[in-house]
């Protein structure tokens, strides 16, 4: 009896230990502006450590009880920090090295199985000047008459698809179609101009995400998603807003680490918290966050309705959530969700270049409706609605010929701006001067 427990014990250890080691069946490598990605796709959970060697330039990274099945000669490196992968046993442990075309700083975690991959094994390698913070940068200067910069931000990317719908449709692919789409509409249009935060097929954190926004001088955040749901019939796009509850904690975040920080807020960065005392902090970053969240509310308003002239939506209102990417306490951010990919009907007009050009459409006419009510100072939106506002009172000797020439526009302008049949005009009246 001794002998069979004995017998048992060795067993179960010898099956756990088995059930422990973990394979590495593919190596997958994905280009971002400011890292790379390899992903590992393991069998199974597995321990690892990562440590950097010099003279020259190497990586390794420790795979504790596991073995490698994928090819690493298939891997593309050519656009890559890394020249080649080399791989061995260190008792065992796999070894992988990865020598380097330069020095590069890594970062790696573990990600849980999702609905295309299973266990991964993550190492980012970051070329070493892009992990300094954003907020290091130098505040670069606001030119009168500037362009109104909007942050689109296409949810997901890389490694993670998002929600995958019938058809095997990504929304990863589906949003960064719709982004592109408005980036272009606002390229179009003159004082406007779109800054893509995800520009490929690769993925950024999502505090990464209010960050580069941030470092572009955004005065508007664009989050674009496709929802699912586990009931395909669920259906309905929607847009949201940061919660009262997602600013009061964001709010709190920014108190804590302020006097480790350089953030700026207020307006692109125009104040930092750095040196204020905790009032004062308090007061100035309740203020930016109150005209923050107002600005969003209203853009998101004019965009939900918008959308609802041609799709179903989830809710007959603005919704509102602690979404991570909302957070910015000085920049306007909405999120908007163009439908459920998990329901067939919207996941087939989703992936229609018809539909996401109608999608991006109503989001590009909510955004420019906002704007021209109220455009920020010094960009090139205000000073035309400035101009378009000018008017001039005629005085005795004035001739419509002559107020026309002295504000540089054309007499038929002029006369069109303020209904006039003929040039006739009478002292005291108050005539409107168009934009030139």
């Amino acid at each position: 009896m001794k002998g069979l427990v004995v017998v048992l014990s060795w067993m179960i250890c010898f099956a756990g230990s088995f059930a422990q080691a973990a394979a590495i069946n593919n190596v997958r490598m994905w280009i971002a502006p400011d890292h790379a990605r390899l992903v590992f796709d393991m069998s199974g959970p597995a321990e690892h450590k990562v440590f950097t060697l010099n003279n020259p330039d190497r990586i390794v990274l420790d795979v504790k009880d596991s073995t490698l099945k994928a090819d690493l000669n298939k891997l593309n490196l050519g656009k890559s920090p890394v020249k080649r992968v080399r791989s061995g046993k260190n008792g065992k442990t796999l070894r992988l090295v990865l020598d380097l075309k330069r020095a590069i700083r890594p970062k790696s975690f573990e990600l849980k199985p999702n609905q295309q991959y299973g266990n991964r094994l993550v190492l980012d390698l970051y070329e070493k000047t892009s992990l300094k913070k954003v907020n290091k940068t130098a505040e670069p200067k606001r030119a009168a008459g500037r362009d109104i910069v909007v942050a689109i931000d296409a949810g997901h990317g890389g490694d993670d698809p998002g929600a995958i719908g019938a058809g095997r449709v990504r929304e990863k692919d589906v949003v960064l179609a719709i982004a592109k789409e408005l980036k272009r509409r606002l390229d179009a249009t003159p004082g406007y101009k779109g800054q893509l935060i995800r520009t490929g097929d690769y993925y950024i954190s999502l505090r990464g995400r209010t960050q580069l926004a941030r470092k572009q001088n955004a005065d508007l955040f664009v989050s674009i998603h496709a929802d699912a749901f586990k009931d395909s019939r669920a259906r309905g796009a929607s847009v949201w807003v940061l919660s009262p509850r997602g600013a009061s904690s964001e709010m709190g975040r920014w108190l804590a680490r302020k006097e480790n920080s350089a953030d700026l807020i207020g307006g692109v960065g125009s104040v930092s918290l750095d040196d204020k005392d905790n009032v004062l902090a308090s007061v100035l970053l309740d203020m930016s966050m109150t005209a923050s969240r107002e600005d969003s509310r209203s853009i998101a308003k004019k965009i939900h309705g918008n959308i609802r002239r041609f799709a179903k939506m989830h809710k007959s209102h603005v919704e509102q959530a602690g979404f991570v990417v909302l957070k910015s306490p000085d920049i306007p951010s909405i999120l908007v969700e163009t439908g459920f990919i998990s329901n067939p009907g919207e996941a087939a007009k989703l992936k229609t270049r018809s539909y996401q050009k109608k999608m991006a459409d109503a989001v590009y006419k909510g955004i420019t409706q906002h704007f021209e009510r109220k455009p920020p100072a010094l960009t090139y939106i205000a000073q035309r609605k400035a101009a378009s506002n000018k008017t001039y009172k005629v005085v005795r000797g004035d001739t419509l010929s002559v107020i026309a020439s002295r504000n540089g526009v054309s007499l038929s302008a002029l006369r069109k701006a303020n209904n006039l049949k003929n040039d006739q005009i009478k002292i005291g009246q108050l005539l409107r001067i168009p934009t030139s």
